[in-house]
């Protein structure tokens, strides 16, 4: 079976390589039409089947997976992710056959206030986290999951999860 990601990461990659044993997997970089630092859960997940569709489209998939991370709050009120609020890490993933989208959800994550203010600020999550780090590209690495958890889940599990659970609808007669 021949899966594609839309995305050049290898740590995206990867995620949709563990979620899918079986398969090969290709890597193919689409636009997520979405901003570089998606905020909330809708745009998070918009960006996620963005990239489903666009990567599908791309050549002869059995799926097409997307891979969105954004920071999103959890409020109802949708002022308060701009402005103030608990601040998660999230990820969103989505797979689509051609006819059919599955959606699923990763882990969230609280971001440390320090590193929430400049989200808030406007600065994007991974160019902050490799600043208070001192590293460079944390996202082709352990992440911020990684990070936030002491190693206990990395990047690429919690992205593996929500593959997962966006393929969940392909694997299951109950859907």
């Amino acid at each position: 079976m021949d899966i594609a990601v839309g995305s050049g990461n290898p740590v995206k990659r990867r995620a949709v390589e563990l979620a899918c044993p079986d398969a090969r997997v290709a890597a193919v970089a689409v636009d997520s039409g979405v901003s570089e630092q998606p905020v909330g859960h809708d745009e998070t997940l918009t960006g996620a089947i963005t990239r489903a569709e666009r990567v599908f489209e791309t050549g002869d998939y059995r799926f097409g997976v997307g891979i969105e991370g954004g920071v999103a709050s959890f409020s109802t009120d949708t002022e308060a992710v701009a402005s103030d609020g608990d601040l998660y890490l999230v990820m969103w993933a989505a797979a689509t056959d051609g006819t059919r989208v599955g959606r699923g959800a990763g882990p969230s994550f609280l971001l440390p206030d320090r590193i929430a203010e400049r989200i808030h600020d406007g600065e994007e999550l991974g160019p902050v986290m490799d600043d208070v780090l001192g590293t460079e590209d944390i996202a082709t690495n352990e992440g911020a999951a990684g990070v936030f958890t002491g190693g206990q889940v990395t990047r690429t599990d919690a992205l593996q999860s929500a593959v997962t659970a966006a393929l969940a609808p392909f694997n299951c007669d109950l859907y």
